[in-house]
C-alpha cells in the first residue's frame, strides 16, 4: 500500500499507450513492490464518488480491479514509502476508496464461492 495524506493505498496507476488494464496492473505492482507478477484476472469495476479537485472542479476515479499473483519479498520503490498488509481488524489505516474496493471485493468473494459451490452441485446431479 502507498501513502497518501496519512492514508494507505492500494497499489496501482494508469494504463499507458497501448497497454491493457490487467498489463498495467501487474506493472504497477511491479514498480510499486518490487514482486514480479505471473498471473492477473479481471475481478470488476469500481466508479468512486465524486471529489472537489485540489485546484478547480471535481474529479471521479474509475478503477479497474484485478487479482495478481506474484512472486517475491516486497519493498517499497519509486514513491512507495512502506508496505503494509491491511486486515479489517488491523491498525493500517485506509482510504475511503480503498476501504470500498477492498469490501466490494470480499463481497464479490463472497458471491463467487456461492457461485462455485452452487456449480458444483448442478455437476454432480448431471453425473
Amino acid at each position: 500500500m502507498k501513502q497518501n495524506r496519512g492514508f494507505s493505498l492500494l497499489p496501482g496507476g494508469e494504463a499507458n499507450k497501448d497497454e491493457s488494464r490487467i498489463e498495467a496492473a501487474m506493472r504497477e505492482l511491479r514498480e510499486e513492490t518490487g514482486l514480479h507478477p505471473y498471473y492477473a484476472k479481471y475481478l470488476f469495476r469500481h466508479i468512486g464518488k465524486v471529489h472537489k479537485s485540489r485546484g478547480h472542479g471535481y474529479f471521479q476515479d474509475h478503477h479497474t480491479v484485478c487479482r495478481v499473483k506474484a512472486k517475491g519479498t516486497p519493498s517499497p520503490r519509486h514513491e512507495i514509502k512502506y508496505v503494509a498488509y491491511y486486515k479489517p481488524s488491523s491498525a493500517v489505516r485506509i482510504s475511503g476508496v480503498t476501504r470500498e474496493i477492498i469490501e466490494k471485493y470480499y463481497n464479490y468473494k463472497k458471491h463467487s464461492k456461492v457461485k462455485q459451490k452452487q456449480m458444483s452441485i448442478v455437476n454432480k446431479i448431471l453425473e
